[in-house]
């Protein structure tokens, strides 16, 4: 990771001086870097880390980077991790331009070392993503998510860009058709149940500090745990929720009865159960590889992604 750092900052150099102050600020803040870790651990467990692992790991950075300086844009979002956004601090057209550069840059990468096979793998990442994203904003008019709608939406949006990790980890290090695909299946399945714990945390919050955040309901947004707590509901308690749900509405009282309704149903158990099957079928697919340290290591990271606690 300490020599990827080197590669990623290199991939995001530029000679126009505005646009180099604002590569250095998200290098700053950057996070846990899971994707990355993906993409090494997924070559390493298929064959080994070689030169066109760290680009297609850097081409898996640019491109969620990008996404997440466009999201800022999109969701009006003034902070990210705990620092300002770029559209908070360079406003949304500066913000824009730079979710682009970051985009040309791996496209660029890609096309100047012939990386063809993790290029595809990475466009169509970024087809999905869009899809889903356009989907989930289709359905959320009308706040008529269900579960089949649910995750495909979130297939698409969160689980296609891990899913893309693996195969390019799997595809960077030599591997035939078959094994890409395998990785390709397991990335898919841990991104679903990466997803889902990122539903729960709304929920969760509330047995570490007592009160609920509600940040999903106060934006109107029809997660695991809500909409199967509906699919269990009769019609005028669905109704009441629902209002609640599509008002936005900020109101504590109001937020901590939707809460109390999606505990009432059991819908944080059902997605907890979910979201664990997801990641022992993920395992499954993982657990047909030879034994390494780097399949221990990718083993101990998919485990991390359903037991962290932000």
């Amino acid at each position: 990771m300490k020599a990827f750092e080197e590669h990623f900052r290199e991939a995001m150099r530029s000679r126009v001086p505005l646009l180099d102050v604002i590569m250095r600020y998200i290098l700053k803040r950057k996070g846990k870097q899971i994707r990355p870790l993906f993409v090494f651990l997924s070559s390493g467990m298929c064959g080994g880390i070689k030169e066109e692992t760290f680009r297609g790991a850097s081409l898996i950075e640019l491109l969620h980077t990008a996404t997440l300086v466009h999201d800022d844009v999109v969701d009006d979002s003034n902070m990210r991790r705990g620092f300002f956004s770029i559209n908070a601090l360079w406003k949304n057209k500066v913000a824009v331009l730079v979710g682009d550069y970051l985009l040309s840059r791996g496209l660029l990468l890609s096309v100047k070392h012939k990386d063809w096979s993790l290029l595809e793998i990475v466009s169509e990442a970024v087809r999905e993503m869009s899809e889903g994203e356009l989907l989930q904003i289709e359905k959320a008019r009308k706040l008529d998510i269900t579960e089949d709608v649910y995750f495909e939406v979130i297939r698409q949006k969160t689980a296609s860009l891990i899913s893309s990790c693996c195969a390019v980890g799997a595809a960077s290090s030599g591997s035939n058709e078959q094994i890409i695909a395998t990785m390709k299946e397991a990335g898919s399945l841990i991104g679903i149940a990466f997803q889902i714990k990122d539903d729960l945390f709304d929920y969760e919050t509330v047995n570490r500090t007592g009160k609920p955040s509600g940040i999903d309901i106060k934006e109107s947004k029809m997660t695991l745990p809500l909409i199967n707590a509906l699919s269990k509901a009769g019609f005028l308690e669905k109704r009441s929720i629902m209002g609640i749900v599509s008002s936005k509405t900020t109101d504590p009282k109001k937020i901590k009865k939707v809460f109390d309704f999606v505990n009432d149903k059991k819908g944080l158990e059902y997605a907890r159960e979910k979201m664990e099957s997801y990641c022992k079928r993920a395992m499954d697919l993982v657990d047909t590889f030879p034994e390494s340290e780097y399949k221990v290591s990718f083993k101990d990271l998919v485990r991390f992604t359903i037991q962290r606690d932000r």
